[in-house]
């Protein structure tokens, strides 16, 4: 086998390839907490993105604002049966809205067919369970976007930052080792779940869940604004292990070159 070419790029789906901003599960998870009396931010919802929904409940839970107000408000701490609570509200919710934030992100579309063409396969990993990948993934295919495999944490003993979904996708797709695989994903626990799993890893800023605004949010920013908050993205992707951030998905084929001259020159994640 020719250890030295990349073979697959594995994407992340919420504001990776779908959903810009990631804005679908954001405001799920303010209500499923408003519902038992909790008021959480935007920040700390979006804080924990990327993992299993019911490992992101529970920890939101964990944090120590959140879980003072829980004490005040309850009486006692949250516990594993209030985080099932959540989670089994979180699905329907989270159901209801999913196909109006199933529009493909910019760029992804000319990304996918660059990889095509290089004969790369083309893997994905989600927070979400199977019932909603079900509707994503019709709608994702509707627009052309059809990766060959889809991998949830569902499938798998443990989400990220557990790297369980990619060697699922490995397996799935008959590609290995996993140093000629790329991962693609918008959070901290897309990074760690690519490193964990020995893959190249790369975040992408202005579509993601650290972004977690919508295009046109994107736009009124100034262009100062918004540099300065792409390069508080970078570093926090650096940080957090990345090999690679790129701005948006246009950025693909420099991505996979820059992936290719590590393999040719001997180099592993």
């Amino acid at each position: 086998m020719n250890n030295s070419k990349l073979k697959a790029v594995i994407f992340d789906w919420a504001g990776t390839t779908v959903d810009f901003g990631c804005m679908a599960p954001t405001g799920v998870f303010i209500e499923v907490f408003r519902q038992k009396g909790i008021e959480i931010s935007i920040s700390e919802a979006r804080g924990p993105m990327g993992m299993h929904k019911r490992d992101h409940i529970a920890t939101i839970a964990s944090y120590p604002r959140v879980a003072s107000l829980w004490l005040e408000t309850h009486g006692k701490a949250c516990g594993q049966e209030d985080i099932s609570e959540m989670f089994n509200n979180f699905i329907p919710l989270q159901m209801s809205v999913i196909k109006s934030h199933a529009d493909i992100i910019p760029g992804v579309l000319e990304a996918v067919e660059e990889i095509r063409l290089r004969g790369l396969k083309i893997g994905s990993s989600t927070g979400y369970n199977n019932e909603m990948m079900d509707i994503l993934v019709a709608e994702a295919a509707k627009s052309g976007y059809k990766p060959d495999a889809v991998v949830c944490a569902t499938d798998v003993p443990a989400g990220r930052p557990a790297p369980w979904m990619a060697f699922k996708n490995a397996e799935l797709l008959g590609v290995y080792p996993m140093k000629n695989i790329l991962k693609v994903g918008d959070t901290i626990a897309d990074i760690e779940e690519g490193l964990n799993a020995g893959m190249w890893s790369a975040g992408v800023v202005v579509s993601g869940n650290e972004m977690g605004l919508t295009q046109d949010e994107l736009n009124m920013l100034t262009t100062m604004q918004l540099e300065l908050k792409k390069e508080e993205i970078r570093e926090k992707f650096y940080q957090a292990g990345a090999h690679f951030v790129i701005d948006t998905m246009d950025q693909i084929p420099w991505l996979l070159d820059e992936v290719e001259k590590r393999l040719q020159a001997g180099l592993k994640p």
